[in-house]
């Protein structure tokens, strides 16, 4: 199982200026893949990050930011196709430089939260299908997986759990579409995390790890014997993903309510991540 880490920890934006040189530090700590987040359109580019990718043998995923205004439900329709547009360039990036999922919270924009009733909740769900469904259909085209992401109940009243990703998509999951999982989401909102793990099942397209105070995993009050368990047993192969955040980048840290540093130095945080997992995960 490879062993990846998200730019985040260092720096925010990811640009074709400073990837290479941060490619090839995340290479040389020993990681095996890379998280590369496409905040804007434009910022990173196949032309760029192609070669360098090719030459620290780094196996890419691409990860998207919602910001304010990206929303696919409960919104204005130009916000509607502005979405969809962003996320049709994540795709694209994907499928320019070789990666094989696109992930994120691809529903509404993190932070944005508000009360709805069942019948409400089933309105929304239907009109986030109907507004996904052509991005679905484009990723597939271009060979790319998107992995939904659910999140914790402060940054999303829409979806939280794993059983209301999967109901929401019921009729859209399938080769273009499943879940990304972070167990730091999970551990809020999941009574087991271990069980969500199962229950995603053979959706699972993408995982992201961090302890639960969001710094390195190990050391930490999650439970990783019963979530390494849980992904052997659903036959998960793809990459465990560090996504940690830098307290250094204002932007960053106000959206990932980053208020303190997580380790002595951001190196060292994906050093003992990194040494964690090699020694954990099968």
């Amino acid at each position: 199982m490879r062993i990846g880490v998200n730019t985040w920890v260092w720096t925010s934006p990811l640009t074709d200026e400073n990837a290479p040189e941060l490619l090839r530090h995340i290479a040389s700590m020993g990681f095996d893949a890379v998280e590369l987040p496409l905040e804007q359109d434009g910022q990173l580019t196949p032309g760029v990050l192609a070669p360098v990718l090719t030459e620290t043998g780094l196996v890419p995923f691409v990860v998207g930011a919602m910001g304010p205004g990206r929303d696919l439900v409960a919104t204005e329709t130009n916000a509607v196709t502005s979405t969809q547009n962003y996320l049709r360039a994540c795709i694209d990036l994907a499928a320019g430089i070789g990666a094989a999922a696109v992930c994120g919270p691809f529903y509404s924009a993190t932070g944005r939260v508000w009360r709805f009733d069942d019948e409400q909740r089933a309105a929304l769900y239907r009109q986030w299908r109907e507004n996904l469904a052509p991005v679905v259909d484009y990723a597939g085209q271009r060979g790319v997986q998107l992995g939904i992401e659910p999140l914790n109940r402060y940054e999303t009243s829409l979806i939280n759990t794993v059983d209301q990703a999967l109901s929401a998509l019921d009729g859209l999951l399938g080769p273009a579409l499943g879940l990304a999982l972070d167990t730091y989401h999970l551990n809020i909102e999941e009574r087991s995390s271990a069980a969500a793990i199962r229950r995603a099942g053979e959706q699972l397209v993408h995982v992201q790890v961090c302890g639960n105070d969001r710094g390195a995993p190990g050391g930490d009050q999650t439970d990783w014997p019963a979530i390494f368990a849980a992904l052997d047993a659903v036959g998960y192969t793809g990459a465990v993903n560090i996504e940690s955040f830098t307290a250094d980048n204002a932007t960053i840290a106000t959206a990932a309510s980053i208020w303190r540093p997580l380790a002595a130095t951001q190196d060292e945080l994906a050093r003992s991540g990194l040494a964690f997992l090699r020694e954990h995960v099968s």
